[in-house]
């Protein structure tokens, strides 16, 4: 193992991964701004990314990091997945949800025998990793910092999230500090947690109030703010929390949303204080519409609704439940996707009345 160079808050030759250099696989909002500031802090990193012209300025002239929370430009070595070679100790997978398969197929002969792959995505994909390269060598990741890939070699950083690491297995281990001790050269309060399927369902619940928020053009704080919609965000967080807890997990808070302030019994003001918060940590941001809204409204592409919140839909039925308010949701963002649906405010007044329509299960 690597004495050599200490890393940010750990103590040195304690990284298992000094082997190697840190492959990040996937240069988009996410990646790329872990790849830059995990660079910029001195840590060996090699950007794996299928965009070749990313790539070519990434390596080149630099990954230009903007926005509210930093502003620097960072050359970062950066490949395409087919010019790559070599075996690797830490690979962080920050692709879209729906590209997991293929990056999993990808990236399985590059990861050493002892190496682990970490989820930094939304959703639940860390099955799908480990059905290519097995559980013993898959950790958990979640993210909730708000970033925007513009064009090649232009990411806007909008704001700082919460940045969790965990096992599959509950309990903390060496190797979840010591990666959190890594990320902490990105995010100064990233930590491993002995219980990360509870942030990864709280994200789901808080994931489908931020695709609601892509139906409309308003920024996610207006969205947030406008009581107009108050009574749809409820049914649509108490459904998902209803979901987890049929799998036997009580989400986790966080940035904001509060689980606690969405249940059956909770008092109204509870959620409009934590809708508020919500709001709040998006209102100074240069990140001013979701990641879903990016996609539809100016890539005009699919979004992650599939891997991401119909899960939540596919879960429901695994355990004999229904989740009808998301499954409207879900139908809404799939007509956007293929053009018989526009976005506009109207999108979440009838989806309020779908759900009014609807018996929501408690």
């Amino acid at each position: 193992m690597n004495q050599g160079k200490n890393i940010q808050g750990t103590p040195a030759g304690a990284h298992w991964f000094a082997r190697s250099p840190v492959l990040v696989w996937g240069g988009g909002a996410i990646g790329g701004c872990v790849a830059a500031f995990l660079t910029r802090a001195g840590v060996p990193v090699k950007l794996v990314d299928i965009v070749p012209e990313h790539v070519e300025v990434v390596r080149t002239t630099g990954l230009h990091i903007e926005g509210q929370v930093a502003q620097f430009v960072q050359v970062v070595q950066a490949v395409t997945p087919e010019q790559l070679t070599g075996t690797y100790d830490c690979i962080f997978l920050a692709v879209k949800a729906q590209h997991t398969v293929q990056a999993a197929y990808q990236l399985a002969p590059h990861l050493s025998e002892d190496g682990v792959v970490v989820s930094l995505q939304n959703g639940l994909n860390e099955g799908t990793i480990a059905t290519r390269v097995g559980t013993h060598r898959t950790v958990s990741g979640f993210v909730n910092f708000a970033a925007d890939y513009v064009s090649p070699g232009r990411i806007d950083y909008g704001n700082r999230g919460a940045v969790k690491l965990g096992e599959l297995a509950s309990g903390l281990t060496p190797r979840v500090e010591s990666l959190a001790a890594l990320l902490r050269n990105f995010d100064a309060d990233s930590s491993a947690v002995s219980d990360i399927m509870r942030y990864k369902w709280g994200k789901l619940a808080y994931g489908s109030l931020l695709f609601a928020t892509a139906l409309a053009n308003e920024t996610m704080a207006e969205t947030f703010d406008d009581a107009a919609h108050r009574q749809l965000f409820v049914a649509l967080a108490r459904e998902v929390i209803g979901i987890a807890r049929a799998v036997n997990v009580a989400p986790y808070g966080f940035d904001g949303f509060e689980p606690d302030a969405f249940e059956l019994n909770a008092h109204a003001s509870l959620a409009a204080t934590s809708l508020g918060r919500m709001a709040d940590h998006y209102r100074h941001s240069s990140k001013q519409r979701s990641g879903v809204w990016r996609d539809l409204a100016v890539r005009k592409r699919k979004t992650e609704v599939d891997t991401q919140i119909a899960e939540i839909v596919r879960v429901a039925e695994l355990h004999g439940r229904v989740a009808p308010v998301t499954g409207h949701l879900i139908d809404m963002i799939r007509e956007i996707e293929v053009g018989t649906r526009s976005i506009d405010r109207s999108n979440l007044i009838e989806l309020a009345q779908r759900v009014q329509q609807t018996q929501v299960p408690a």
